[in-house]
């Protein structure tokens, strides 16, 4: 994807959709169980700058912040509030399911510990 992503013939618009099309998904696999902390935070922003900066053809030792860099792509800041979203609509589909064991983390009932034993009752409940 460099050649397609770096090619200064195509728009900045349609590069920055092969980025979102071809490159986020791979990125954000699985996103909807991280646990999103300040420093995997700062290191998905860096990511995303990085991709912008290559895109753009601009050297890591240019100095030039990355708020310009936004302004010259003409693009905010999308990584983090993305997983956020899809995080937020995969616990919604798991609270659709009925069980709230994401929320509170417990089962219903007492459980033994070991390896649970079938019982003689448990085969007359079914």
């Amino acid at each position: 994807m460099k050649t397609i992503l770096t090619n200064k013939h195509i728009s900045i618009e349609t590069r920055k959709r092969a980025l979102q099309c071809y490159i986020e998904p791979v990125l954000m696999y699985g996103c909807e169980a991280w646990t999103i902390s300040k420093q995997i935070q700062n290191k998905l922003e860096a990511t995303e700058m990085w991709f912008l900066r290559r895109m753009l053809r601009i050297p890591w030792t240019a100095k030039k912040t990355n708020e310009r860099v936004l302004n010259e792509a003409i693009k905010r800041r999308s990584l983090v509030r993305t997983i956020r979203k899809r995080q937020a609509t995969f616990l919604g589909h798991v609270m659709r399911r009925g069980k709230h064991l994401v929320t509170t983390g417990k089962f219903e009932g007492k459980r033994s510990r070991g390896r649970q034993r079938e019982k003689i009752m448990d085969g007359l409940a079914t």
